[in-house]
């Protein structure tokens, strides 16, 4: 499709697009077949896919969206980084970073009916991490199906290395902070998330079963931020930090 083509193209040679959504009059169904043309397209060059993510997990998120359920996006093994790790801004076009609480399968997760608790028990370990996110589009004047369409806009994942059981603490409960150059710019908690960090999992399960897909074991999950997206440039440095999970951080370049 023409939308797919254009989104390959901004993000190839990091020239931004108008929202292609807006004359088109997208349904999330077409703006997901116009994703997976680029995941197929990314998959022929290569790349791999590692995992997914999952976007508007938050209610405000939502309601400002007029949406009643997440999406979501797939991970590819080029864009994971390891914490402490530098970010190079010239190849992204308009980043924000959100923080997040990742959760790596020990075994596959398949739809339909998947719930909180199957989520647990599927999960090896959940980590810190950041969400680098970043839009093709101009000015991030997107709508749902613009972000779906555009892999839901995602961009790179930093992965911190602390590697804790899912059930040690009560990830609802774990608090973070949010900072940037060495000040603390937001809060959250990870209730944020529709309650509990597992509950998007098991949407995109269940979600996935629409499309006959899976999550597969091993794969690396990121439920959604624990607060709001932070604008990034060279020279910042982002530090995220989780209480007993661990902290997370990256410094752009």
């Amino acid at each position: 499709m023409e939308i797919a083509e254009r989104l390959n193209r901004a993000e190839r040679e990091r020239v931004a697009i108008d929202p292609p959504a807006g004359s088109a009059a997208l349904s999330s169904a077409d703006a997901y077949r116009i994703q997976m043309i680029n995941v197929e397209r990314r998959l022929a060059a290569g790349r791999r896919i590692v995992g997914r993510k999952i976007g508007l997990t938050s209610l405000a998120m939502q309601k400002m969206m007029g949406v009643s359920e997440p999406d979501f996006g797939h991970l590819f093994d080029d864009v994971i980084l390891a914490s402490g790790a530098e970010c190079r801004v010239g190849e992204l076009m308009l980043p924000r970073v959100e923080p997040e609480i990742a959760f790596v399968l020990s075994r596959e997760l398949r739809g339909r009916g998947v719930t909180r608790e199957a989520v647990m028990e599927a999960v090896e370990y959940v980590a810190p991490a950041l969400e680098i996110i970043d839009t093709r589009i101009r000015d991030w004047k997107i709508t749902l199906a613009d972000t779906i369409a555009d892999n839901a806009s995602s961009a790179r994942v930093v992965l911190g290395t602390d590697k804790v059981a899912p059930r040690r603490f009560d990830l609802a409960s774990i608090a973070m902070q949010l900072e940037k150059n060495g000040s603390v710019v937001e809060e959250g908690v990870g209730a944020a998330v529709l309650g509990h960090p597992a509950e998007p999992v098991a949407w995109l399960a269940n979600k996935l079963a629409e499309f006959g897909q899976s999550i597969a074991a091993g794969s690396i999950v990121i439920p959604g931020a624990l607060c709001g997206a932070v604008n990034v440039a060279a020279g910042d440095s982002i530090t995220a930090r989780f209480g007993p999970l661990g902290s997370v951080s990256v410094r752009f370049i």
